[in-house]
């Protein structure tokens, strides 16, 4: 698979700046007001051990991580306090914190959208520095050539690494396989949406409280958005042609967009449009639905008899295709980078390394389970550990190899990324359709009316951003 392309591998257009990233996520205004910081090891009075404050999203993995943390600090003396939020306001806090240099944080988790952006604009710390001062022994231990490559390149800017990732994911479909063998259906390894459908209408029983099918319908470019886009992708469709010219009123698109509001509307969960990631895992993991279709990193939390009541019947296949097999499976990483303007970057920099070793996958394994460990992150995890011989281990990895953000699409387009375009205006861009494709989902849109709505605002970041040559 080839390294895939960076906002430094083309001439930056005027837009491409730190206030209009901050302008295209609605960022300029926001507030940094949040959640308390919740710590994980309490310090002592007048004790001069560093304490880091640590921003991360609400997914299980970063909750284990919380858990285990005590280990680290017994380690090294060094505590460490947790902030969780929901994925959007998240973005928006540490956003705001690292382009405002507030300092709140010294520790940030970000996505694989954004490391290239931070790294460019000076947000988070390279971390070549602090690799290079390690020794040849630390060096061994931590073994970077053993991080996968496609996600550690899409975590890089100008060859410098940004943030090291804490896991990583593509896509797959999870589905009930008591449900299917009562009903007398058999799901293919790589099945098409075409089958999904008729397999969510059969057994769509909302009267016995199970829908046929669970997926985000919350608006967000990182939220409804990062699955309808692979729906984008497979069905032939594409944001822009090579000249940055919209190309969403294609019919392609159309199908793409009828496909995921037919399947949310009329087989989805109740409430689809309140649901993102978390809200989705937990419907699925408490035996109301039928199929699932979302990142990889849910397998081992549905896998676990502790927090799923169908551990015993999930079962696994590939993201589903439609017309292409380009872009149905998409690539993601949450991962950790330093703060520019913290003061303990040292401190950081030792953190981020050890939630990222192979220590730390050890330590998951045994004191939380193998099928806890946080998965897409290194090779030996499917290698040289009991992760590897996981039901999913396999598909995921495979999933994830396969995944190309540099030809996403069936026919060239000027951006890279499969479930986002590599432009700062993307978040805002993402943001609108994500509630355009909701109101398709609460049956205030209908199809054209979204691909009309959704071109309009494409072409107007074409122009704002110059990416669209003057005729």
């Amino acid at each position: 698979m080839r390294t895939p392309a960076h906002p430094d591998r083309r001439p930056a257009p005027a837009g491409a700046t730190r206030r209009n990233f901050l302008k295209a996520g609605g960022l300029l205004a926001a507030g940094t007001a949040g959640a308390p910081l919740v710590s994980s090891c309490s310090a002592a009075a007048g004790d001069a051990a560093p304490t880091l404050n640590v921003a991360t999203v609400t997914n299980s993995q970063m909750v284990d991580m919380q858990s285990l943390t005590h280990h680290f600090t017994e380690k090294t003396g060094i505590k460490v306090r947790f902030l969780f939020l929901p994925e959007n306001a998240l973005r928006q806090r540490v956003t705001q914190d690292v382009a405002m240099q507030a300092g709140n944080f010294d520790v940030v988790t970000i996505g694989s959208y954004d490391a290239p952006f931070w790294g460019k604009y000076q947000w988070v710390t390279s971390l070549e520095p602090f690799f290079e001062k390690m020794s040849s022994s630390e060096r061994s231990d931590y073994d970077r050539d053993d991080l996968l490559g496609p996600i550690r390149s899409i975590l890089s800017y100008q060859d410098q690494q940004y943030a090291v990732f804490f896991y990583g994911e593509s896509s797959m479909l999870y589905y009930r396989k008591d449900l299917f063998e009562k009903a007398g259906l058999q799901m293919p390894e790589q099945p098409s949406w075409s089958e999904i459908t008729e397999f969510a209408k059969e057994l769509n029983k909302p009267d016995q409280g199970t829908s046929g099918i669970i997926l985000r319908g919350l608006p967000g470019w990182g939220a409804n958005m990062a699955p309808f886009d692979t729906f984008i992708n497979t069905y032939g469709g594409r944001w822009y042609d090579m000249d940055w010219q919209p190309q969403l009123t294609t019919e392609d698109v159309k199908n793409a967009i009828t496909s995921y509001t037919t399947l949310g509307s009329q087989y989805g969960q109740s409430g689809i449009t309140s649901h993102n990631f978390p809200e989705c895992e937990n419907i699925f993991a408490s035996g109301d639905g039928a199929m699932w279709y979302d990142a990889t990193s849910a397998a081992g939390y549905l896998s676990d008899p502790e927090t799923s009541k169908v551990s015993d019947a999930v079962d696994f296949a590939y993201g589903p295709t439609a017309k292409v097999e380009n872009g149905a499976h998409w690539l993601w990483s949450w991962s950790l980078g330093i703060e520019s303007s913290s003061r303990k970057k040292d401190a950081a920099f030792e953190f981020i390394k050890w939630a990222s070793s192979r220590e730390y996958i050890q330590l998951v394994g045994k004191e939380l389970g193998w099928g806890r460990v946080p998965p897409g992150t290194r090779r030996s995890s499917y290698d040289e550990t009991p992760y590897g011989d996981k039901p999913w281990a396999d598909l995921e990895l495979t999933s994830i190899e396969g995944t190309d953000p540099e030809e996403p699409t069936e026919e060239p387009v000027p951006y890279t990324g499969v479930q986002y375009i590599s432009i700062p205006e993307f978040q805002g861009l993402g943001n609108k359709v994500g509630r355009m494709l909701a109101a398709v989902l609460a049956g205030d849109l209908d199809t054209d009316g979204m691909a009309d709505q959704a071109q309009a605002a494409a072409l107007t970041v074409a122009e704002q951003g110059e990416y669209l040559k003057k005729q």
